[in-house]
Protein backbone atom coordinates (compact mmCIF):
# COMPACT_ATOMS: atom_id res chain seq x y z
CA UNK A 1 0.00 0.00 0.00
CA UNK A 2 1.07 3.52 -0.97
CA UNK A 3 0.55 6.17 0.86
CA UNK A 4 0.44 9.49 -1.21
CA UNK A 5 0.88 13.33 0.33
CA UNK A 6 0.39 16.61 -0.06
CA UNK A 7 -0.73 17.54 -3.93
CA UNK A 8 -0.61 14.13 -5.09
CA UNK A 9 -3.74 13.18 -2.66
CA UNK A 10 -5.17 16.61 -3.76
CA UNK A 11 -5.51 15.15 -7.67
CA UNK A 12 -6.64 12.29 -5.96
CA UNK A 13 -9.55 13.21 -4.34
CA UNK A 14 -10.36 15.66 -6.55
CA UNK A 15 -10.44 13.09 -9.57
CA UNK A 16 -12.79 11.16 -6.97
CA UNK A 17 -14.87 13.85 -6.43
CA UNK A 18 -15.29 14.05 -10.30
CA UNK A 19 -16.56 10.53 -10.29
CA UNK A 20 -18.61 10.49 -8.06
CA UNK A 21 -20.66 13.45 -9.08
CA UNK A 22 -20.71 11.84 -12.39
CA UNK A 23 -22.27 9.04 -10.83
CA UNK A 24 -24.55 10.62 -8.13
CA UNK A 25 -25.55 14.44 -9.50
CA UNK A 26 -25.13 15.20 -12.98
CA UNK A 27 -27.56 16.38 -14.19
CA UNK A 28 -30.42 18.44 -12.37
CA UNK A 29 -34.33 17.44 -12.86
CA UNK A 30 -35.38 20.31 -13.91
CA UNK A 31 -37.74 22.41 -12.03
CA UNK A 32 -36.65 20.48 -8.90
CA UNK A 33 -33.61 20.74 -6.57
CA UNK A 34 -32.90 16.80 -7.40
CA UNK A 35 -29.55 15.64 -9.05
CA UNK A 36 -29.38 12.33 -10.34
CA UNK A 37 -26.54 10.80 -12.25
CA UNK A 38 -25.56 7.76 -14.24
CA UNK A 39 -25.87 5.43 -10.98
CA UNK A 40 -29.59 6.30 -11.64
CA UNK A 41 -29.87 5.61 -15.38
CA UNK A 42 -27.49 2.47 -14.94
CA UNK A 43 -30.14 1.57 -12.50
CA UNK A 44 -32.74 1.30 -14.64
CA UNK A 45 -31.56 -1.63 -16.56
CA UNK A 46 -32.36 -4.52 -14.62
CA UNK A 47 -29.72 -6.29 -12.77
CA UNK A 48 -26.79 -5.85 -14.63
CA UNK A 49 -27.01 -2.01 -14.60
CA UNK A 50 -26.80 -2.09 -10.73
CA UNK A 51 -23.88 -4.02 -10.73
CA UNK A 52 -22.24 -1.87 -13.18
CA UNK A 53 -23.12 1.40 -10.92
CA UNK A 54 -21.45 -0.24 -8.32
CA UNK A 55 -18.72 -0.47 -9.93
CA UNK A 56 -17.15 2.83 -9.41
CA UNK A 57 -18.27 2.85 -5.60
CA UNK A 58 -16.02 -0.25 -5.16
CA UNK A 59 -13.41 1.79 -7.32
CA UNK A 60 -13.77 5.20 -5.03
CA UNK A 61 -13.68 2.53 -1.33
CA UNK A 62 -10.11 0.57 -3.47
CA UNK A 63 -8.72 4.23 -3.75
CA UNK A 64 -9.47 5.17 0.02
CA UNK A 65 -7.82 2.20 0.99
CA UNK A 66 -4.81 2.97 -1.24
CA UNK A 67 -4.86 6.28 0.40
CA UNK A 68 -4.49 5.46 3.66
CA UNK A 69 -8.47 5.72 5.03
CA UNK A 70 -8.55 4.25 8.53
CA UNK A 71 -10.45 0.57 8.85
CA UNK A 72 -13.30 2.10 10.03
CA UNK A 73 -13.89 4.38 7.53
CA UNK A 74 -13.13 1.83 4.70
CA UNK A 75 -16.15 -0.52 6.83
CA UNK A 76 -18.56 2.62 6.32
CA UNK A 77 -17.82 3.50 2.62
CA UNK A 78 -18.33 -0.25 1.89
CA UNK A 79 -21.73 -0.26 4.30
CA UNK A 80 -23.04 3.09 2.22
CA UNK A 81 -21.86 1.18 -1.27
CA UNK A 82 -23.79 -2.45 -0.36
CA UNK A 83 -26.64 -0.39 1.09
CA UNK A 84 -26.66 1.86 -2.45
CA UNK A 85 -26.50 -1.66 -4.59
CA UNK A 86 -28.68 -3.80 -2.33
CA UNK A 87 -31.80 -0.89 -2.76
CA UNK A 88 -30.66 0.09 -5.26
CA UNK A 89 -31.57 -3.07 -7.17
CA UNK A 90 -35.33 -2.73 -6.04
CA UNK A 91 -37.38 -1.65 -9.27
CA UNK A 92 -38.70 2.19 -8.56
CA UNK A 93 -38.26 2.30 -5.19
CA UNK A 94 -34.19 1.61 -5.73
CA UNK A 95 -34.58 3.82 -8.53
CA UNK A 96 -35.96 6.96 -6.29
CA UNK A 97 -33.17 5.86 -3.10
CA UNK A 98 -30.38 6.59 -6.18
CA UNK A 99 -31.57 9.98 -6.85
CA UNK A 100 -31.66 10.36 -2.91
CA UNK A 101 -28.75 8.69 -1.31
CA UNK A 102 -25.96 9.61 -3.23
CA UNK A 103 -23.41 6.82 -1.74
CA UNK A 104 -20.23 7.85 -3.57
CA UNK A 105 -20.23 11.13 -2.76
CA UNK A 106 -20.64 10.34 1.02
CA UNK A 107 -17.95 7.98 0.72
CA UNK A 108 -15.95 10.57 -1.15
CA UNK A 109 -16.67 13.07 1.81
CA UNK A 110 -16.45 10.85 4.27
CA UNK A 111 -12.67 9.78 2.82
CA UNK A 112 -11.77 13.61 2.74
CA UNK A 113 -12.97 14.02 6.68
CA UNK A 114 -11.15 10.72 7.67
CA UNK A 115 -7.70 12.04 5.98
CA UNK A 116 -7.50 15.58 7.20
CA UNK A 117 -8.69 13.82 10.58
CA UNK A 118 -5.59 11.75 10.54
CA UNK A 119 -3.29 14.62 9.15
CA UNK A 120 -4.66 16.72 12.31
CA UNK A 121 -3.82 14.13 14.64
CA UNK A 122 -0.08 13.85 12.98
CA UNK A 123 0.34 17.44 13.51
CA UNK A 124 -0.52 17.43 16.78
CA UNK A 125 1.42 14.40 18.02
CA UNK A 126 4.61 15.77 16.60
CA UNK A 127 3.91 19.80 17.29
CA UNK A 128 6.75 21.28 19.96
CA UNK A 129 4.04 21.54 22.26
CA UNK A 130 3.47 18.07 22.58
CA UNK A 131 7.10 17.45 23.22
CA UNK A 132 7.75 14.43 26.17
CA UNK A 133 9.04 15.86 29.39
CA UNK A 134 12.08 15.76 30.90
CA UNK A 135 13.03 12.34 32.61
CA UNK A 136 13.79 13.33 36.03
Amino acid sequence: MTHLTGPAVDAEIAALHRLARRMDALFRIPGTSVDIGLDTFLGLVPVVGDALAAAPGVYIIVKAHRLGASPGALAYMALNTALDWSIGSIPVVGDIFDAAYNANIRNVALLEKNLAKQAARARDVTSPTRAMPPLS
